[in-house]
């Protein structure tokens, strides 16, 4: 199991976290190993979700309105 960090970039989390949900999906592994997978798959959930709310906060500040004021913007992700 790797150490995931801040460093970790959004597609190698996410790429974990399908390969969690496959092994976890298998049933082959021990409820222990089951655990700490689950676990992982939990910090990589939430380091995801802290890189896409500072993407989205990024995109916020970078939108801007002709008189040079802050016009936030919402957009939809395609699934």
């Amino acid at each position: 199991m790797e150490e995931k960090g801040e460093d970790t970039s959004f597609e190698a989390a996410m790429k974990r976290l399908e390969q969690i949900v496959e092994m976890l999906s298998e049933g082959n592994l021990t409820l222990d190993d089951s655990l700490k997978v689950f676990e992982e798959g939990m910090d990589l959930c939430r380091l995801c979700n802290k890189k896409l709310d500072e993407a989205e906060y990024k995109v916020e500040k970078l939108v801007e309105r002709e008189e040079g004021e802050l016009n936030i913007e919402e957009f939809e992700v395609e699934e």
